[in-house]
């Protein structure tokens, strides 16, 4: 009897070791690919080159809008071949992001909050 609860201990033991470390590797790997992230961000050079919009058109296929320095492009993207389609003159863009290139939702939500529906009619 006794043999029997001490194996059942040992059991839930080696159970509750093997999830600490669980955690442990997978808070570790989170970290670690935080951290890299961040290296990779501080090692990219300038902001000469910027994704301004993208589209999927089909499952390996897109259509992306970038900036390379003051001039924008519009690029077909596959999966083996980049397809340069046309420069793009930058006053015929509509402004869906902030100056930095980043999309900022608080902008979004108050333009959907001036253009919306009066629920009343």
């Amino acid at each position: 009897m006794a043999a029997c609860l001490s194996s059942t201990a040992s059991g839930f033991g080696q159970t509750i070791v093997v999830l600490l470390i669980t955690i442990f590797v997978l808070v570790v790997c989170a970290w670690v690919t935080k951290w890299i992230g961040n290296y990779q961000k501080e090692k990219a050079p300038g902001e000469n080159i910027l994704i301004v919009e993208s589209k999927r058109i089909a499952p390996n296929k897109f259509v992306e809008i970038i900036k390379i320095g003051e001039k924008y492009y519009a690029l077909g993207i596959g999966k083996d071949e980049i397809t340069l389609i046309d420069e793009i003159d930058g006053d015929t863009l509509k402004d869906h992001y902030e100056n930095s290139g980043t999309f900022s939702f608080k902008d979004f939500l108050n333009k959907a909050k001036e253009n919306g529906v009066d629920k009343s009619k």
